[in-house]
């Protein structure tokens, strides 16, 4: 409604309840009175623990109507069918909410949840549903089911003691593998098995890889449920964030398939087996797995019967782990050996932001160690302190960094020649993260070639380091391969989220402009290679100059040429082919595979007879000649 007044909602709240001759409920009148702003969602209307009948629920349209809520709460408000259907066609008609809590109402009965699902169905703003506590039975089931299956608009669903065991919960699970904007599913305390249930949640995780959240607390999962789950979780590839299997009663056995699939999720980060009698040989089942995965963030594994032994496998793990951020391992029998292990685990590790330990020493035959006990508990915590100042070090570093970035900013600076008349390589601020200093490595899995220069030759071999952003910079890095005069400009580049790189872009200046017509003429005018392949003579002539002197032609992924001022006119030859510019992608190994024999037939490598030859001319004809020659070989040997 417009223009609504406080007054005018309290009058109409009032005059309904002595129409239909019900009790005004003073938790609402004073939450009436305290309305604010009207125009957009109020907070929060929270009915919970008042005793709704049909009647008050009728009562309840004149607020509906007038104004909207983020939150309606009505948890423990004795809904019996019809108040409840009524309740939820409100709320439907009017979008009154877009959190809303039914729980602890046993008695809404097939049709209010027939009403719920129909709401859960057409409301587009209803994104969390809590019905904890509220039993969804075989008959309610399958309309709840259906309104899931049409991709409502729920995000997050609470369904913990809902007696979901069986066919309601074959019916959710069906269903939510077509749904594609659920994110949180609790399902905790629901008596779920090892065998038809968990069989329907693996099927769930195979089809549905939206949900994030999966928390299945204290249910009857089992080592056999687990085996099932463990087969969905090996096909989430973005998906499932964490997965709670706190209480299941699983132990060494379900964690040997849990570490076969660990190295298989790639959106997992958090893992709670907390309460699970999983034992030393439990934890030495995980370990490997564990090191083999590279996603998992926080590990649960409070009172799961740990002693000493299983601390020195967790230990492992740290000490291997660069992510890990948090650890719990309270409620366990872990001693001096155990805590000597998790600290010295910790001088090496960098990640770990909180281990939980239980304060109190445990109790050993030696008084002394009590003592080492409580000196170890120290030192760990002190490595979780060393860890979180660097983080926060770290994260300070990275936002100032993308403040600065968040604008491409180009500074430009002028540099003279290397003394040599080398190349110049390609400087990259060695950011974290990035490929770091003179050796540009293949992003994630570094299984690149580093990229070596050679100071002798001056050419760049080739490697494997085609990242996606050095191959972006690959057709801007095409022009920049004419090698330059005498000065070189060095763009340096920083744009949000790529960390910063500097770009040595080197120019052709003053050429003698005769003696590069005249190699262009020649080239095209005399080269009899077939027109179909337009490009070859050229592609010849560019590959015959990169190992000349003057300059290396780099992969793309290393845009970065520089000339040898001394050598003179390789600079007329190279802008010949300039003109026509390499076919993207062209590498060092492409050079190599070109026909070898030059005309004089002496045996050498045509690249280096060019580079040697290019370093003797002083006239234009001989140059015309070698151009010449270069185009032929193309022509009669196809590459």
């Amino acid at each position: 409604a417009q223009n609504v007044t406080v007054d005018e909602i309290m009058t109409a709240y009032k005059q309904a309840c002595q129409k239909l001759n019900c009790k005004q409920i003073p938790k609402l009148l004073k939450q009436i009175q305290e309305f604010k702003d009207l125009a957009p969602r109020i907070d929060c209307l929270d009915l919970k623990g008042e005793k709704l009948d049909y009647k008050a629920c009728e009562a309840l349209e004149e607020i509906f109507k007038r104004v909207q809520f983020k939150i309606v709460d009505l948890e423990q408000t004795s809904l019996d069918e019809d108040g409840a259907s009524a309740l939820f066609d409100m709320i439907e008609y009017y979008e009154s909410a877009t959190h809303l809590n039914i729980s602890f109402n046993k008695h809404i009965g097939t049709r209010g949840w027939q009403a719920a699902a129909h709401m859960m169905r057409k409301t587009n703003c209803l994104q969390y549903l809590d019905a904890r506590n509220t039993p969804l039975l075989d008959h309610s089931a399958p309309f709840v089911a259906r309104a899931l299956r049409i991709s409502s608009s729920l995000v997050i669903l609470h369904l913990e003691n809902a007696s979901l065991s069986g066919r309601p919960l074959m019916l959710l699970a069906t269903a939510l593998k077509m749904n594609m904007n659920l994110r949180e599913l609790y399902l905790a305390d629901n008596k779920l098995n090892g065998l038809q249930d968990s069989a329907q949640l693996g099927n769930l995780l195979k089809f549905n890889c939206y949900i994030q959240i999966l928390d299945l607390r204290n249910n009857h999962i089992l080592d056999s449920g687990l085996a099932y789950i463990c087969e969905g979780l090996k096909e989430q590839r973005k998906g499932l964030v964490t997965l709670v299997l706190w209480n299941n009663q699983l132990t060494h056995a379900g964690m040997a398939y849990l570490g076969m699939t660990l190295p298989h999720t790639q959106s997992l980060e958090t893992l709670n087996l907390g309460h699970n009698p999983i034992g030393n040989e439990g934890v030495r089942n995980l370990k490997n797995g564990l090191i083999g995965n590279r996603s998992v963030l926080r590990l649960g594994l409070a009172s799961t019967k740990l002693t000493c032994e299983g601390a020195v496998a967790v230990a492992e793990f740290i000490a291997e782990s660069p992510r890990l951020l948090r650890l719990d391992l309270r409620e366990n029998e872990i001693k001096t050996g155990g805590l000597m292990a998790l600290s010295l685990a910790l001088k090496v590790n960098h990640s770990l932001l909180r281990l939980d330990l239980d304060r109190e020493p445990k109790k050993e035959s030696v008084k002394s160690f009590i003592e080492t006990q409580k000196a170890l508990l120290a030192e760990i915590q002190n490595g979780c302190k060393r860890n979180f100042i660097l983080a926060k070090e770290k994260e300070e570093k990275e936002q100032k960094l993308q403040q600065s970035a968040s604008m491409p900013e180009i500074t430009v600076t002028e540099e003279g020649l290397a003394e040599d008349g080398q190349d110049s390589s390609v400087a990259s601020a060695p950011e974290e993260g990035e490929e770091a200093g003179e050796t540009p490595m293949a992003s994630e899995n570094g299984n690149a070639e580093p990229v070596e220069e050679d100071g002798d030759r001056g050419d760049v071999t080739d490697s494997d380091s085609d990242t996606d952003e050095e191959t972006d910079a690959g057709p801007a890095a095409s022009p920049a391969s004419a090698p330059s005069q005498g000065n070189e400009r060095r763009i340096s580049v920083s744009s949000p989220g790529r960390g910063h790189k500097i770009f040595v872009v080197t120019r052709v200046e003053s050429l003698p402009e005769r003696a590069a017509d005249a190699a262009v003429k020649s080239v095209e005018s005399q080269s009899p290679a077939p027109a179909t392949k337009p490009e070859l003579p050229v592609s010849r002539a560019n590959g015959a100059v990169p190992k000349s002197a003057a300059g290396s032609v780099t992969p793309p992924a290393t845009p970065s040429v520089s000339s040898d001022p001394e050598r003179g006119d390789p600079v007329a030859c190279e802008s010949a082919t300039h003109e026509t510019p390499l076919p993207n992608g062209l590498k060092m190994d492409f050079a190599r595979a070109l026909p070898e024999t030059s005309s004089d037939g002496d045996g050498k490598m045509g690249s280096c007879t060019a580079e040697h030859e290019l370093s003797c001319w002083k006239n234009e004809r001989e140059l015309e000649e070698l151009l010449l020659e270069a185009s032929q070989d193309a022509g009669q040997e196809p590459l």
